[in-house]
């Protein structure tokens, strides 16, 4: 019960930064105070450019590829459902320790403030990104 009035909390969060397209310290410190160090490791990630939105082209379907910390991986995320790192299996699904992988934090504050990379591709090469999965 209480992970979900916590993703409520961050989901009305998410929605403020991104109606007003920026970040208040009152943001910062929710979104401190829900998800912790992954919070701070998601920062540095969009401070570094690591997110990517990836949309299938003629289908506009989305996936977001986000950096891993060695730079010489990319995850497949999907920001409210699931990401290909190790720590959301471990953390997220299998002990219930966090809410969400600091690669879902990532993505949902640059969709928030805009700070991702576009890139446009066709749907066969959005498959085969799935298809490694």
């Amino acid at each position: 019960m209480a992970s979900s009035a916590s993703i409520a909390v961050a989901d009305s969060v998410w929605r403020q930064m991104k109606s007003s397209r920026c970040v208040s310290d009152d943001n910062l410190a929710i979104l401190h105070f829900l998800f912790g160090k992954n919070f701070e490791r998601a920062t540095i990630i969009v401070d570094q450019g690591g997110v990517k939105r990836v949309s299938g082209n003629p289908s506009c379907r989305v996936l977001f590829l986000v950096a891993g910390e060695s730079k010489k991986e990319e995850y497949v995320c999907f920001p409210e459902h699931f990401c290909t790192c190790h720590s959301f299996f471990f953390d997220v699904v299998n002990k219930g320790e966090q809410l969400c992988c600091k690669h879902q934090i990532a993505v949902q504050l640059a969709e928030s403030v805009g700070a991702y990379k576009e890139i446009s591709i066709s749907d066969e090469e959005l498959a085969l990104i799935l298809c490694r999965i």
